[in-house]
């Protein structure tokens, strides 16, 4: 019987407490956190990924080296030192979407995205993720998708980035192309995620938020390549290239089930 999970992860914890609202003019307004949609795949995801890693842990030194599609992972921005995160609050200013930000803690389970593909272009489950290949990344624990527009983001006026959509579906401002050097995404390797409706490329420089979310900072997207775009897979749970039928399915469409 062959394993189709590589996991490496950290002890999750889930963020349940209220949040406010992101303002760039100080607006301060509380929002509660539950998801009535994904409320059970939210309040399980840290166990089950715990129990994940109990069992399948000591793969480590056979773990695949390359990202693949329906992989659920965290990115670190390696500049920065941030992991992208998102939360069901919403921007103060701007689309008023739900806001993305980067986090220095390792264990927030609001860290969790899920590689899928477009509407227009599928992503096999198990299969390697390509340079080049355009994708959308899903969060997890509110089933938005990572999304930019022409808004202003609230501390540094580059290109605001939100999560949008219900249920893993948006539309066509959710997509992002891989930028790596090779032929696929490799797992060790810093990539970067362009925004394909507006060329802009996934970035982090360092605003942070003060009350309600001191210290997380801002995400946005910028036209210039640098050190600030740069991202790794870290933590998550890989999926392993199946030779059965069941491993070529189309991962395009949202899918909760592990």
């Amino acid at each position: 019987m062959s394993l189709h999970w590589y996991v490496t992860t950290d002890v999750a914890k889930t963020d349940t407490k209220p949040r406010e609202v992101v303002s760039g003019i100080g607006v301060r307004v509380v929002v509660g956190m539950a998801n009535l949609n994904l409320d059970i795949f939210d309040h399980f995801l840290p166990a089950f990924l715990l129990i994940l890693f109990c069992i399948f842990g000591l793969s480590a030194g056979t773990e695949l080296s390359f990202v693949t599609c329906g992989s659920v992972i965290k990115l670190l921005n390696t500049r920065h030192n941030v992991r992208l995160h998102s939360h069901d609050v919403r921007y103060g200013s701007g689309s008023g979407q739900q806001s993305v930000t980067g986090v220095s803690v390792v264990e927030d389970s609001n860290s969790y995205w899920s590689i899928r593909g477009t509407r227009d272009s599928s992503c096999h489950r198990g299969s390697p993720v390509t340079c080049g290949q355009t994708i959308r990344l899903t969060h997890v624990n509110t089933g938005r998708n990572l999304h930019s527009h022409y808004f202003a983001s609230p501390l540094s006026s580059n290109q605001e980035v939100s999560a949008f959509g219900e249920e893993g579906e948006g539309d066509h401002l959710d997509e992002w192309t891989v930028e790596c050097g090779g032929s696929v995404w490799r797992r060790e390797e810093a990539v970067r995620f362009r925004h394909k409706a507006t060329d802009m490329l996934l970035s982090v420089t360092g605003e942070q938020y003060g009350r309600p979310i001191h210290g997380q900072t801002e995400v946005h997207a910028m036209q210039s390549a640098s050190q600030h775009s740069l991202w790794k897979a870290m933590e998550g749970i890989f999926i392993k290239p199946s030779e059965s039928p069941a491993g070529s399915r189309d991962y395009g469409h949202a899918h909760t089930e592990f």
